[in-house]
């Protein structure tokens, strides 16, 4: 979710000099990535070891310059994320899932669908802290792993690809903990502000608008109603189609 302060470009930000990251013990099962391509089979669980990707805040999509990637935020949610997914398999599109640790853990078998449908899973952090940019690298580093483990263990051994910090609090840190778990730190180019619940209109202007700016697109299938978020996206899959562009994932 984006920091509700209605500023933008916040993966521009200058932050200060890399901090020194203590790496944690994790799991002594460590699980391989989603398969790459889309809509290819389920990926299944294997153990062999974490591949450290990229430390920069990925934007691109795997598709190319016409290439558009769908990002959801927050859930998994019992009744907004089964609707997602509903719309999402209606225009056959892959989308990433942003989750929450905690809601991971809450709703494994959401986890599992979303996985299924051929989706790819992001760590969102444990609790969606919006200021862990500002408190202690132990603290980042347990909210990271935390929720790797959590979505982890809920999705049935599928690792996360991606990390995105909540309200985009990334630290030199944070994002080298990240890419250590060959999870690619995650941006986006529009926010749609659907967390505000402008109306389905106005989320859809947004990304019509906004689209020129890049092309990972920031919605949410959790923390409120969200039948704006389903509406809007119902609406811009078939167009975003019909002018030619593609549905790809962050690059990795």
């Amino acid at each position: 979710m984006a920091r509700h302060n209605g500023t933008r470009g916040w993966y521009g930000k200058v932050v200060g000099a890399a901090l020194g990251v203590t790496m944690l013990a994790v799991g002594a099962s460590i699980w391989t990535a989603q398969a790459d391509t889309a809509g290819g089979p389920a990926p299944k669980p294997a153990t062999s070891s974490v591949k450290p990707v990229d430390v920069t805040i990925a934007h691109s999509s795997d598709r190319g310059a016409r290439g558009v990637n769908i990002t959801i935020d927050d859930g998994p949610d019992p009744t907004w994320t089964p609707q997602v997914l509903a719309v999402l398999e209606e225009y056959g599109v892959k989308a990433t899932f942003c989750m929450v640790g905690t809601q991971a853990q809450a709703h494994p078998d959401l986890v599992k669908q979303v996985v299924a449908a051929g989706h790819r899973l992001c760590d969102h952090t444990v609790s969606h802290d919006t200021a862990m940019d500002k408190k202690p690298v132990s603290y980042q580093s347990k909210q990271i792993l935390d929720a790797e483990r959590m979505i982890t263990e809920a999705s049935g051994g599928v690792r996360p690809m991606y990390y995105r910090a909540p309200g985009g609090a990334f630290t030199p840190a944070s994002r080298k903990l990240a890419a250590s778990r060959g999870m690619r730190p995650l941006g986006w180019n529009v926010d749609t502000k659907d967390f505000e619940r402008p109306g389905t209109e106005a989320i859809v202007a947004t990304v019509e608008r906004e689209l020129p700016n890049g092309p990972t697109l920031l919605f949410h299938d959790a923390g409120g109603d969200r039948s704006q978020t389903v509406e809007a996206l119902r609406r811009v899959l078939p167009e975003l189609k019909q002018q030619g562009y593609s549905f790809g994932f962050p690059v990795r």
